[in-house]
C-alpha cells in the first residue's frame, strides 16, 4: 500500500549547536549538497508510488528537516512533539500547526518526547525509546491517546539517542536493530518480541543504516549500509541505497528526514 509521508526541505540546514555526538558545529556544512540528497531522497519515495507533502521550513530552525521527530500520527490522529533541548523547542508547534491546518486532530503533549525518532509503529504495537530525550511518562501519554499498546525500550549509548537510530520496523511484524543500543533489559524483551529479527552489525549501525524506512517491500537506506543491505535482500527485500551524508553530519538519515501520516486502516 502506498504511504503517505511528510518532509521539510533543509532550506536553513547547518550545524550549528551539538545537542547529540554526530553534531560539531567547527565542522563546515554544504548546504546545496544537503538539498540535493534530500531531493534525491523524496524522489525516491515518489518513484515508489508514496505520498509526499511538503511542511514549509522555518528561519531559524536548521533541525526542522528531520521531520521525524514533528509527531507521531496514528489512525489519522497526532500526538504531537515536545522537544528535550532549546534550540528544537519551536518545531513541536511548527508541525502542530500544520496538521491542524490540514484538518487532522491534534494532541499537544504534556511530557518530552521527539515523535517518529522515539515512536515506532508497527501492526499491533508502538515501540517507545526512552533513555536520551523522550521521558517515559510520553509513552503512557501516547498509549492513552493512541489506544495502541506501547512498549518503552532504553537506549544506553548516546550515538544512538533516538530509537529511530537503532531499529526499524521491516515490515508490520519485525524489526532491524542493533543489539549493543540497548540496556540489557531491553535487548530481552526485543529478543523475545522478534525471534526473527535482522540485527546489525558495529559497522552499519556506525553510518546510521538503521534509521530506515521500509514499506514492506522496499528499504531505503544509507548506502554505506552494506552488510544490512545484503541481509534484507537475502529476506526478500529490495534495498534502495540513498546517500543522506550531509544530514548525517547533524545524526539524520531517511528515516529522520520522514514522519508517516498513518490513516485509519
Amino acid at each position: 500500500m502506498p504511504k503517505h509521508f511528510l518532509m521539510c526541505r533543509p532550506e536553513y540546514f547547518t550545524v550549528e549547536y551539538a545537542i547529540n555526538p554526530w553534531m560539531h558545529p567547527e565542522t563546515s556544512t554544504d548546504r546545496d549538497l544537503a538539498i540535493r540528497q534530500w531531493e534525491g531522497l523524496t524522489s525516491v519515495y515518489q518513484s515508489l508510488g508514496h505520498q509526499v507533502s511538503l511542511i514549509d521550513p522555518v528561519e531559524g530552525l536548521p533541525d526542522m528537516v528531520f521531520a521525524a521527530n514533528g509527531a507521531l500520527v496514528v489512525g489519522g490522529r497526532v500526538y504531537g512533539a515536545r522537544f528535550a533541548y532549546p534550540q528544537r523547542s519551536a518545531e513541536g508547534p511548527a508541525y502542530l500547526r500544520w496538521f491542524t491546518e490540514n484538518g487532522f486532530p491534534v494532541k499537544e503533549p504534556a511530557h518530552v518526547n521527539e515523535g517518529e525518532g522515539d515512536f515506532l509503529t508497527l501492526d499491533d504495537v508502538i515501540l517507545a525509546g526512552t533513555g536520551f530525550r523522550t521521558n517515559l511518562s510520553a509513552h503512557q501519554e501516547a498509549q492513552e491517546f493512541t489506544g495502541r499498546p506501547v512498549i518503552s525500550l532504553t537506549l544506553v549509548d548516546p550515538r544512538f539517542y533516538h530509537l529511530d537510530t537503532a531499529l526499524f520496523p521491516i515490515d508490520g511484524r519485525n524489526v532491524a536493530y542493533y543489539p549493543a543500543a540497548f540496556s540489557e533489559g531491553s535487548r530481552e524483551v526485543l529478543a523475545r518480541l522478534f525471534p526473527d529479527a535482522v540485527l546489525a552489525t558495529d559497522a552499519d549501525a556506525e553510518v546510521l543504516g538503521l534509521n530506515a524506512v521500509s514499506d514492506g517491500t522496499h528499504v531505503v537506506i544509507n548506502a554505506e549500509a552494506g552488510d544490512l543491505q545484503l541481509e534484507l535482500k537475502r529476506r526478500g527485500y529490495e534495498p534502495i541505497p540513498v546517500d543522506l551524508s550531509e544530514l548525517r553530519k547533524a545524526g539524520g538519515g531517511p528515516k529522520c528526514c520522514t514522519l508517516e501520516i498513518r490513516g485509519e486502516n
